[in-house]
């Protein structure tokens, strides 16, 4: 039978005996995770103030908690971005979804959005969390990843799959 031994703001973590093995889970929660794409092709990217983390600075993607009382995924998508980076899109497009089970337990939702608008929200976690937008064209994204000049996270399976949405994109239309 699992067992919750730990159940904190964010993370939860239980214990389950499955023949004479304790096995652990983590449960954290789901997320949404969004490339805004501007009329130039550029990926905004946002640099943020992250105290927790070690540099207390990154450039990450716009992304949050997943809030299902706040709406579906794409709802949340579209409020990740007013609050972060001031627009909403008129196309948000699920790119994939990405569900772990097992040890770490969770679903991450990685949209593309298009058509951007300012339509700016208060962020929750203060204006002064976000320093400002960093828009990368698809090549420079992928080779400041593969030369370590960004850090690689949860995002950057996202990245490579709207690498490869992006080149399907240009092959149809090019």
């Amino acid at each position: 039978m699992e067992k919750f031994v730990y159940n904190g703001q964010i993370v939860q973590v239980s214990e389950e005996v499955i023949d004479g093995i304790n096995w652990e889970r983590v449960y954290v929660p789901s997320g949404v995770i969004v490339f805004p794409i501007n009329e130039q092709g550029q990926i905004l990217l946002i640099e943020e103030k992250r105290p927790h983390e070690n540099p207390p600075i990154r450039i990450k993607a716009v992304s949050g908690i997943f809030e299902p009382e706040k709406g579906s995924p794409v709802e949340n998508a579209q409020r990740e971005m007013q609050e972060e980076i001031g627009f909403k899109a008129k196309s948000m497009e699920l790119l994939m979804e990405l569900k772990g089970s097992g040890t770490i337990n969770h679903t991450q939702y990685f949209f593309v959005a298009q058509g951007l608008i300012n339509s700016k929200l208060p962020n929750p976690d203060g204006e002064e969390t976000i320093i400002g937008l960093r828009p990368y064209y698809p090549e420079e994204l992928m080779e400041n990843l593969m030369n370590d000049r960004m850090k690689w996270s949860m995002s950057t399976l996202g990245i490579f799959r709207l690498f490869s949405y992006l080149k399907k994109q240009n092959n149809a239309t090019g």
